[in-house]
């Protein structure tokens, strides 16, 4: 069974997807339109991606009329951080033994 983890890695492997996320991210809540107009792909694959997006809770929707505005929702990224912290303890301990272990050896 996939955990949020591994739909959040998923999700973000796309370039496009990750594109369109990090342009929320750094512009604000945008329409589809205005995601297209830049994004280098068709108006139904920004919406497919955007679909994709908010399954893994990346984005949330809000009806205005008959436009439809897309936000980044940081806090899905939790797990991803979760992850990456980990690995830094680990990689970071390794590390930590290699340079004791340089040491005796130079000694």
């Amino acid at each position: 069974m996939a955990t949020a983890r591994d739909l959040l890695f998923r999700t973000l492997a796309d370039p496009t997807r990750r594109g369109i996320f990090e342009r929320l991210c750094r512009e604000g809540e945008q329409t589809v339109g205005a995601l297209t107009a830049r994004s280098g792909v068709s108006q139904p694959a920004v919406s497919k991606h955007l679909g994709i997006l908010k399954q893994a809770r990346l984005v949330r929707d809000r009806q205005d009329g008959r436009q439809i505005h897309y936000s980044a929702q940081l806090a899905a990224l939790a797990p991803l951080i979760d992850w990456t912290s980990q690995m830094t303890g680990f990689w970071q301990n390794r590390f930590d033994k290699l340079e004791d272990l340089l040491k005796r050896m130079d000694q």
